[in-house]
């Protein structure tokens, strides 16, 4: 399948499913039940099996993960410093921020791009990012939001770092997708085979994770909006499809990343943030239109820019 089919393809079943939100077909829940449906069951298992199966030689994960977080840093360096100098924003807003810019949609929009792309190879060195993506960028959050918090006078006590910490690992070991990767690294290290019942029953359900995930995403776009000022909005989104993967390109042909690798790397990276980046700033109190603004203008925009960042990765690493 073409580059251009399969993006049409991709955000077609995004238009779609937010079209059928805007227009009252299905009800907000449903897409509630399938987002549901994805992170508790379909993503885990897929992940699971993934970490049981995939053959990952050569794909260079430090080299990858050096790469890869390069540009997250620069991101949301660049993020919390845009909208704290350019807007006056204060230090909790530039978390929020710097996660609206560098927080990529590896998972609900990521999956299906990568399988339908680059195929399972493709996902098997982007499920190595979301081994580690998710925790470092919530333990990030946290900290930065507590230093955020300090500098703007509005730290709440002494020991509320040490319960934010406890809370952190304890929704992290509840995570699904964490739960998914470290089962399936388990059951890798036994060497144990899959029975072929249950590989099938597995491969069944994660193999609809994908289009689930696309039709649960354009629901959710359509619940969350674009309200308020948008022009800090369009910068964390330039950011976060521009700076973000440029950066990640210099330094996976710095570092001499594989090409296969390098691709996925770059086209991580150019993702648009999720609905994590949302979450958080609810879960902050601070930048909730920020977050959201920027999730659904650069979701919009990455129909056009993912081209733009596939085809550059392909003329560079082949």
């Amino acid at each position: 399948m073409g580059l251009v089919q399969t993006i049409l393809i991709v955000f077609g079943v995004i238009a779609i499913a937010y079209a059928a939100a805007h227009f009252k077909l299905l009800d907000e829940r449903v897409g509630d039940g399938l987002s549901d449906f994805v992170f508790m069951i379909a993503a885990p298992l897929l992940l699971f099996r993934t970490m049981v199966t995939a053959d990952f030689h050569g794909a260079a994960p430090w080299q990858l993960w050096i790469a890869y977080f390069t540009g997250v840093i620069v991101a949301w360096a660049v993020s919390d410093l845009a909208i704290k100098m350019i807007f006056g924003r204060d230090n909790r807003a530039g978390v929020v921020a710097g996660v609206s810019g560098a927080f990529s949609n590896l998972v609900f929009l990521g999956m299906p791009l990568m399988l339908g792309v680059f195929g399972q190879d493709g996902f098997t060195i982007l499920s190595l990012i979301v081994a580690i993506h998710m925790p470092i960028m919530m333990a990030a959050s946290i900290t930065l939001h507590e230093l955020a918090m300090r500098r703007d006078g509005v730290f709440e006590g002494d020991g509320h770092f040490a319960l934010v910490v406890l809370s952190f690992f304890k929704s992290l070991l509840r995570n699904p997708f964490v739960l998914g990767i470290l089962a399936g690294w388990i059951w890798r290290l036994t060497g144990v085979l899959m029975p072929v019942i249950a590989d099938s029953l597995i491969q069944t359900l994660a193999s609809v994770a994908g289009p689930v995930a696309l039709f649960a995403m354009g629901m959710g776009l359509k619940k969350f909006g674009v309200s308020g000022h948008v022009a800090a909005s369009l910068v964390m989104s330039a950011i976060k499809l521009f700076v973000m993967p440029a950066v990640v390109l210099a330094a996976a042909w710095f570092i001499g990343l594989p090409p296969f690798t390098a691709k996925i790397a770059v086209t991580s990276a150019a993702l648009p943030a999720g609905v994590n980046s949302y979450l958080i700033a609810t879960r902050f109190g601070t930048g909730q239109a920020l977050a959201s603004n920027s999730m659904v203008m650069a979701t919009a925009l990455s129909a056009i820019t993912m081209a733009f960042w596939i085809s550059i990765v392909t003329h560079i690493f082949g």
